[in-house]
């Protein structure tokens, strides 16, 4: 039978050559390892990889074992996974790998030894150490990946210390997996939401890149086929309880987790073992203040739960929420700034309530106090992002009240980053004049339920970050903290304002978070707009407000509930303009059931026939209020006449009130911006408005 003649190659040949051409970075490894097998007398024996499962490890080895082999070397190739954990198992193997009765009489050359998956032969560690390797020609170099780092016993003995150099591999930094996309022939406009997804974890940006060649999105959900299942194998091998499975879903949720956590969580009063096992994991990382996940094995495994067990998820957040805000109480001043970093990170997955991040720095660069020898690097930033009139607002209020500012600074020690927050209620009048965006917050508490004797009323006055200005950074990410700190230590606080640019960006955000858009607050300075967002303190303590972020966050997670029964959370432009549609229908049933104030807070519904009833009573009360004022008859009697004993026409309804229809007009727009505001208070607070509104 004829055929091609052979070329001498396997098919093992042809995968290692194919690897070959897509790895890349690795660069440090590389040049580690080949240092030793160039060298007459290689400077170290033992070269030690450590990282979780799909860094990477084992297509490094393949890459050292090219590259030892170009060096002249003969190779031998033990995997922990395909071996018995037995001595003379693995004498024979390394023998037969070189061809030789034992490894021990191998005569000359170079012999490099490459052993995969060692955490499966843990068992053998103390043989390994004490006599298999030490039994190799002296000029054999051996490289472990292991998952695990090596053990105490090699770390305490002096010679292996000697001659071994440990290796943590990481992620690809970004060039590196654009240079892996490009090779994988992935379409360059998702190369970085490719990035962002995987952390740049190999494995995972390879399964990414699968699924989006295949046509699929790229993202890390349930619905992408075997993505999170086959990154779950790869991180955990087995979970040996329940208690154990809990333990790892609070580890993925919380920033880091401790003992404290744990026995929280878990509800009981040793948490001892299970955390022991926590660390034991090769994606685990032990840090000052306890242990915390891999990123990519974090969202896998959040992912996972969110979709696999919705009331499980809810409830491993509730309780990490709960012990968090526990330490926010009591903890004293460094572990509670802590604590509030690690309040916002627990949202970071479900749909925000508090303002955009830059978690690439989270927790990492920390606020502390302006000194008076940052005064000058504060006016300078405030004046390039907001021009001169705010740059002489700010060297104001940093002479009548300094201690409100914090600075956040770049590496070298110089302020990048200011934050002011200013106390209304001490502030002399003259600096209040000089300000008009304190002016605005200070007219708005005292002509809206205005702060009594020893209360206070705070504003957030400036946010500047000299690279980002308002968007994501590391400025924005200290915001929430300096100001959650700053209500957790004032209990006589009536109201604090935050003060922003481009206001109608935030509202989604604030709407959310309590903190709704103050209506007809907007001021300018030099062209620039800003608008001011208010949370009262006296109806929604500082306590139940991060209670209420808890249960709205859940709530608007479709992943968390069914759709049509998640709250919605709408900012007040949205609100505004669902009371007017529902004014519109209010007289067809059909129409209002697909309205989304049915699914709000205020009716509390869930879209149904019932709900769309909820609304349509809620509207013709809301209408009728305004009766209750004299100075609201009027109005009432536009809307009345528009919409609940609706004319056919408006120019109808303005002969039937006997107005011209420009004062008809008038009346009408007035009148529905009472019924919004009053529906609005409503569903921030469960209570109407006063007649002006907010």
């Amino acid at each position: 039978m004829g055929g091609r003649r052979s070329s001498g190659l396997t098919l093992g040949d042809a995968l290692s050559t194919a690897r070959r051409r897509s790895f890349v970075g690795r660069t440090a490894e590389r040049e580690l390892a080949r240092t030793a097998f160039d060298a007459d007398e290689p400077p170290y024996a033992l070269i030690w990889l450590t990282g979780p499962g799909g860094i990477g490890k084992s297509s490094l080895l393949d890459v050292l074992r090219l590259d030892a082999t170009a060096a002249g070397a003969r190779i031998a190739h033990l995997d922990g996974r395909h071996v018995t954990p037995a001595p003379d198992a693995i004498e024979d193997a390394v023998a037969a790998a070189l061809d030789t009765d034992r490894p021990n009489s191998t005569g000359d050359g170079r012999i490099v030894l490459l052993v995969d998956a060692y955490e499966r032969l843990r068992p053998l560690d103390d043989w390994f150490r004490e006599s298999f390797l030490p039994g190799l020609p002296a000029s054999t170099v051996v490289v472990i990946a292991s998952r695990n780092p090596p053990s105490h016993d090699w770390r305490s003995d002096a010679a292996w210390r000697e001659t071994s150099r440990e290796v943590t591999m990481r992620n690809l930094e970004p060039d590196e997996g654009r240079d892996y996309l490009d090779r994988a022939g992935v379409d360059p406009s998702v190369h970085d939401r490719l990035l962002e997804l995987s952390h740049g974890h190999p494995l995972g940006l390879s399964l990414l890149a699968e699924v989006v060649r295949g046509g699929g999105e790229p993202a890390i959900t349930p619905s992408t086929p075997n993505l999170v299942e086959d990154l779950l194998e790869r991180f955990i091998d087995v979970t040996p309880s329940v208690e154990h499975r809990r333990a790892l879903e609070v580890c993925a949720l919380a920033r880091v987790t401790d003992e404290a956590l744990l026995r929280a969580a878990l509800e009981t009063d040793d948490a001892g073992g299970v955390f022991a096992w926590l660390r034991s994991l090769s994606f685990v990382e032990t840090v000052s203040d306890g242990v915390l996940p891999h990123d990519l094995a974090r969202d896998v495994i959040d992912t996972d739960l969110r979709w696999r067990d919705p009331e499980e998820y809810a409830r491993v957040f509730r309780a990490v929420r709960r012990h968090v805000h526990e330490r926010l109480r009591t903890a004293p001043g460094p572990e509670r700034r802590s604590a509030a970093f690690d309040l916002k990170f627990l949202f970071r997955n479900l749909p925000s309530v508090l303002s955009p991040v830059d978690w690439d720095t989270w927790g990492s660069i920390h606020p502390e106090p302006a000194r008076p020898c940052d005064h000058p690097a504060i006016i300078d930033l405030v004046g390039r992002a907001e021009g001169a009139s705010s740059a002489a607002i700010v060297r104001r209020w940093l002479t009548s009240q300094p201690g409100g500012f914090h600075v956040v600074r770049d590496e070298d020690g110089a302020p990048r980053g200011v934050l002011g927050l200013l106390d209304l209620s001490s502030a002399d009048v003259a600096d209040l004049d000089a300000d008009p965006g304190a002016r605005a917050a200070w007219e708005h508490a005292q002509h809206h339920a205005p702060p009594r004797t020893g209360e206070i009323v705070t504003q957030t006055r400036f946010v500047v970050d000299r690279d980002a200005y308002q968007d994501p950074s590391p400025t924005i990410n200290a915001t929430p903290i300096v100001t959650l700190l700053n209500y957790l230590e004032l209990p006589h606080l009536a109201r604090d304002y935050l003060t922003l640019h481009a206001p109608d960006t935030w509202d989604p955000f604030f709407a959310m978070a309590d903190f709704p858009r103050v209506q007809g607050a907007d001021f300018e300075i030099d062209g620039r707009t800003y608008g001011l967002f208010c949370h009262d303190f006296r109806r929604t303590p500082v306590d139940a407000l991060i209670e209420l972020w808890t249960e709205r966050a859940l709530a608007q997670d479709p992943t968390l509930r069914p759709a049509a029964e998640a709250t919605l959370v709408l900012s007040r432009p949205q609100f505004a303009d669902a009371v007017r549609q529902g004014l519109r229908d209010l007289h067809r049933p059909d129409a209002l059931t697909q309205n989304p104030l049915t699914r709000t807070r205020l009716v509390d519904g869930d879209g149904s026939s019932g709900s769309a009833a909820a609304l349509a009573v809620l509207l013709r009360e809301a209408v009728a209020a305004l009766a209750d004022d004299p100075r609201g008859q009027k109005l009432h009697h536009a809307v009345d006449r528009t919409y609940v004993r609706a004319a056919p026409t408006q120019e109808a309804a303005a002969e039937v009130l006997d107005l011209p229809f420009s004062t008809y007009r008038r009346h009408l727009t007035r009148g529905i911006e009472r019924v919004v505001a009053s529906l609005w208070e409503r569903e921030l607070y469960g209570r109407t408005a006063d007649p002006d509104g907010e």
